[in-house]
């Protein structure tokens, strides 16, 4: 039938899904990955304004990288010219919202260089083109302005005041 065919389309495109822009090439994380990524998501200032739990060790990380489904629609932000794993980000349909929500993180070694608008338009892009999304959305908190930048900067307009929280629970942003 067509929805199998368009199933199975779709399965093949996120198994093997890849982007490539200026100077980043986005792809899906590997165990391999851990140690650049656990620069960022074991920084307690990268973390600040995040759902998950700064991760304490390497280990509590590969066991994340280890969950991440196939169809999850993350990518990691790697350096075309080192190879080096310096964000990542994910864009996924929201079925509450009705659109695809974008998130991201970046090493804060690589903040203010441009690369997560770099990275953060190429998966929209991605989303449109690959999944036919037409709708976004995105959160960030407001102290977090430098993220509200990136959005403005991917053609995001304020549309309203809101609150996320931790997965945990622990903090309300």
């Amino acid at each position: 039938s067509y929805v199998a065919k368009e199933t199975a389309r779709q399965k093949e495109m996120l198994m093997n899904r890849q982007i490539e822009t200026q100077r980043l090439i986005l792809r899906p994380l590997t165990e391999q990955d851990a140690q650049d990524v656990f620069e960022w998501v074991g920084d307690p200032q990268v973390n600040r304004y995040m759902p998950y739990s700064l991760y304490q060790n390497i280990g509590q990380l590969k066991e994340w990288i280890s969950s991440i489904e196939e169809d999850e629609n993350l990518f990691g932000f790697f350096l075309k010219s080192q190879g080096k794993v310096i964000g990542s980000g994910d864009i996924s349909y929201d079925p509450k919202r009705k659109d695809y929500e974008l998130g991201y993180n970046t090493n804060r070694g690589y903040w203010g260089k441009g690369y997560t608008t770099e990275a953060a338009r190429a998966m929209i892009r991605w989303a449109y083109d690959e999944l036919g999304a037409r709708d976004f959305g995105a959160n960030h908190a407001n102290a977090n302005a430098a993220s509200g930048r990136v959005l403005a900067k991917c053609g995001f307009v304020f549309d309203h005041y809101g609150q996320y929280s931790r997965f945990d629970g622990s903090e309300t942003f």
